[in-house]
């Protein structure tokens, strides 16, 4: 008889159509809510524990870069500090300059190769483009020399036909006195100028660098502002023996000159992109940790929540057939 009733039940179930208020109706839509919930829950969890497990990598990348930058800063240093010898007697002698006024600028931009490094690059470009607002006009002629490729990338969309020469891979491998006069004696050949203007970022300390220019003007120009106005400095108060004159002796001090800036400019520059990116990875990993903490609460929470609903539908299920 039971069995009986139960088929006639089953069959008008299949002939009739669906009643949402039937019992066996509203049991079997709890049921695919329940299933697509659980699904939701595991795929929320599967996703955060992926995400986790990225987070978790790039913390290490980040780790590992700030110990390669600490361990470069050090040599770096030294070096940086011992270069900067080299210009200050050219200052004393040949006296600095740094609102001349001329036709013929030419702007050396010291930028580094790679990236994640702060803001480092972005300051020499923001300071580039002020200086080359500063000496441009209708009667002036202005041109870029950039020394890596970050600083290429930020000056060519609006400055693409003011780049003159471009270099990259400067810091592949040490940078060295002899590897910078053979790039200056290049720069010398291919450019013409009145007054050479190095963009780049003096080293103060792990946490700070200072954007700096320094000025170097042609010989020409050097001999013509001294007889005006005397910048040359304690140059003039020598006496100049032997064979050379003052215009030789000019032409060779210019080069050296530069030589010695470019020298210190590149130092100074590669050990603040060392000390910036110190920096920069060591916040990164703190970010990094601070969102591995909330993805880990996260997925502590929803995990738990799936083990509460699991729970309660065993305690239920346990009390229907006791009840």
């Amino acid at each position: 008889m039971a069995m009986a009733a139960l088929r006639r039940e089953g069959r008008l179930l299949l002939i009739s159509p669906v009643s949402y208020n039937s019992p066996v109706a509203r049991s079997m839509i709890n049921h695919d809510n329940e299933l697509g919930l659980m699904g939701a829950r595991a795929a929320s969890t599967q996703a955060v524990r992926s995400r986790m497990k990225s987070v978790k990598n790039i913390q290490k990348i980040t780790k590992a870069m700030k110990m390669v930058a600490s361990s470069k800063l050090r040599g770096v240093q030294n070096k940086t500090i011992n270069s900067r010898g080299l210009w200050q007697p050219f200052t004393a002698l040949l006296g600095d300059a740094p609102s001349v006024d001329v036709k013929k600028n030419v702007i050396v931009v010291i930028t580094s190769d790679k990236g994640l490094c702060g803001g480092i690059n972005s300051t020499s470009a923001k300071v580039s483009k002020f200086l080359y607002k500063l000496t441009s006009g209708p009667e002036k002629d202005t041109k870029f020399v950039v020394l890596g490729d970050k600083g290429k990338v930020l000056l060519v969309r609006e400055f693409k036909n003011s780049i003159e020469l471009t270099v990259s891979g400067l810091q592949k491998i040490p940078l060295n006195y002899t590897q910078i006069s053979v790039l200056a004696d290049d720069i010398l050949k291919n450019v013409e100028y009145d007054a050479l203007r190095i963009v780049y970022n003096k080293f103060q300390s792990v946490m700070s660098f200072l954007p700096s220019v320094s000025t170097i003007l042609s010989p020409e120009t050097a001999e013509k502002e001294s007889e005006a106005g005397g910048i040359l400095g304690e140059l003039d108060s020598y006496e100049i023996e032997g064979g050379e004159t003052k215009a030789e002796i000019l032409q060779n001090l210019a080069e050296f000159q530069f030589s010695c800036l470019l020298y210190n400019s590149a130092m100074e520059n590669a050990c603040s992109e060392l000390g910036a990116r110190m920096s920069s990875m060591d916040n990164s990993s703190k970010n990094a940790g601070e969102m591995l903490d909330r993805l880990t609460l996260s997925y502590n929470r929803t995990r738990q929540a799936s083990i509460t609903t699991e729970l309660s539908e065993i305690i239920s299920g346990a009390a229907a057939l006791t009840g």
